[in-house]
């Protein structure tokens, strides 16, 4: 169901800053309805604020059920059913494995898969009942390799990367189409500065030239788009090169 943005009500996870407060940013720019969620109080009301009056910004830490489940509940009471879900927000602390505990183990697990699962879930009535929808989750390449002292975050993104493909299967038939997205380029983001060593730094490009291809997703232009493993540099520059 090919739905133009701004008849559109969106989730964005993780967008105080970053990729997610761009794509938050060029949606709203395009005139969708927007909860944005994010665990940073300060940053949050600054993309919120940025982004006008069609955005709630709603502070919430995804690791925790219950606080997710709130946050579903205050996007529903104030914006209704939502057409699009982008599911950007993760956490990236590289640490040795003999130095990862248990619960830094799955705050990062939870953020990454277990939100991706409520939020999936709880939009999907919804979606069905509407005809179709678009489930976006941001990956990386850490969910196709592994990469020493990443165990949590590779084990987060593999599995949002198998729970895509299944959805992908379950939602064909209601026009639910579901993709991962990679960043495909260095990104200068917060997460960025405290993890890319100096030569990739300077390669890195403005998170908002990454965006064209989220837009794509969430409108179902191309509704063959379902169940891939996309690169957003690479097709947002496509779309920015066709005539």
């Amino acid at each position: 169901m090919t739905l133009p943005l701004d008849q559109q009500t969106v989730i964005i996870t993780g967008a105080g800053q970053g990729l997610g407060a761009a794509i938050a940013l060029r949606f709203a720019a395009a005139g969708a309805r927007l909860a944005l969620m994010d665990y940073d109080t300060a940053a949050l009301a600054e993309t919120t604020s940025a982004c006008g009056g069609g955005a709630i910004g709603i502070q919430v830490d995804l690791c925790d059920r219950a606080a997710t489940s709130a946050a579903i509940a205050k996007t529903f009471g104030q914006l209704g059913r939502v057409h699009t879900l982008v599911h950007n927000a993760a956490i990236l602390r590289p640490r040795r494995f003999l130095d990862e505990d248990f619960d830094s183990f799955f705050r990062t697990f939870n953020v990454g898969l277990q939100a991706g699962f409520q939020l999936a879930r709880a939009v999907w009535q919804g979606m069905q009942d509407n005809g179709g929808g678009a489930l976006v989750f941001v990956s990386s390449r850490s969910g196709i390799e592994g990469f020493a002292e990443e165990s949590a975050y590779c084990a987060a993104k593999h599995a949002l990367e198998g729970l895509c493909k299944s959805l992908a299967l379950e939602g064909a038939p209601f026009g639910i189409t579901a993709n991962t997205i990679t960043p495909g380029m260095y990104m200068r983001t917060p997460m960025s500065a405290r993890n890319y060593p100096a030569e990739l730094k300077q390669k890195w490009v403005d998170p908002a030239l990454l965006t064209p291809a989220f837009v794509l997703l969430a409108e179902q232009r191309l509704q063959a788009l379902n169940g891939h493993r996309l690169d957003a540099w690479s097709l947002s520059q496509e779309l920015a090169n066709a005539p």
